[in-house]
């Protein structure tokens, strides 16, 4: 074993933020349907399975969702408190759009499609019950974090409900994207 000391470094006293979600891991009695749903939505594919745990990815982190097995478990009441959803961005509407279309077809349908202001953005529910949220940004970043600051969004910080069949329509018949990311008036 090397003793030597290269160079004393000293540990920051700062507080540090994560550079990067890596992953979330779902415990289910019914691993299969979970693992075959998440891949259908995040267009994704399994880097390792066994009987216990699978593993999958749709970019270049090792996993970015896996799939502990645990017979036995059960649905917690939907009265009970926990994790709400998670999000995932898209780059634009036009590819929001043609992944609900993809998913339809798949007889995955959202459960509450809903503009925010900040956001335009598509909720699922996977098999187990958990709820995932497609969404595209209407802004840059800071214009997003600026639009908490107006009054419709303190009237109403939840959004307005839209249609995404007619969405998919207005956006393939041409109305310009800004309008359709626009939030509309209640």
């Amino acid at each position: 074993m090397d003793s030597r000391i290269d160079k004393v470094r000293l540990l920051d006293t700062k507080p540090v933020s994560p550079g990067l979600f890596a992953h979330f891991v779902l415990r289910t009695a019914n691993r299969e349907p979970l693992k075959q749903w998440y891949m259908t939505v995040l267009n994704a594919r399994c880097v390792f399975e066994n009987e216990y745990i699978a593993f999958i990815t749709y970019d270049d982190e090792h996993h970015r969702v896996a799939f502990v097995q645990i017979p036995g478990l059960k649905k917690a009441p939907d009265d009970s408190w926990g994790l709400a959803h998670v999000a995932y961005t898209l780059a634009d509407l036009g590819q929001l759009l043609s992944t609900y279309r993809r998913l339809k077809a798949e007889g995955i349908v959202p459960v509450r499609t809903i503009n925010h202001g900040p956001t335009v953005s598509m909720y699922y529910k996977d098999p187990d019950g958990n709820q995932v949220e497609l969404q595209v940004d209407a802004f840059d970043k800071a214009g997003a974090a600026s639009y908490f600051d107006t009054e419709p969004f303190r009237k109403n910080p939840i959004g307005v409900l839209f249609d995404p069949d007619k969405m998919a329509a207005d956006y393939e018949a041409g109305v310009p994207e800004a309008n359709l990311l626009r939030r509309p008036a209640e």
